[in-house]
């Protein structure tokens, strides 16, 4: 997958999802499956995910770093704001396109 947050995440939940259930199999109580679920996931994830927590801490910088200039460079946020600018411009040329005429 791309999104490493989405990778992690979704094998985090198979893993705590595969030993709560093999709990309940057990017929342990739901409460205390779901609190050993919890901890053994966790203890499998920091073992043997340590590939998909650097490639998501790596995103995590590379989505912080600034740039030369010392600020944050955001694509999706620039684009919004292009977006918002022409449309307040095209809301200067034509202030009265968003009405409507019938009112």
């Amino acid at each position: 997958m791309k999104n490493p947050w989405l990778s992690y995440a979704l094998i985090r939940l198979s893993l705590f999802f595969g030993v709560f259930l093999a709990l309940i199999a057990l017929q342990f109580n739901t409460f205390f499956a779901a609190i050993i679920a919890a901890a053994v996931s966790f203890a499998i994830s920091l073992v043997f995910l340590d590939r998909q927590r650097k490639a998501m801490s790596e995103s995590v910088a590379e989505k912080l770093a600034r740039n030369a200039s010392g600020t944050y460079e955001d694509k999706e946020n620039d684009l919004e704001n292009d977006l918002m600018d022409s449309e307040a411009e095209a809301d200067k040329k034509d202030p009265g396109a968003d009405q409507d005429p019938k009112a």
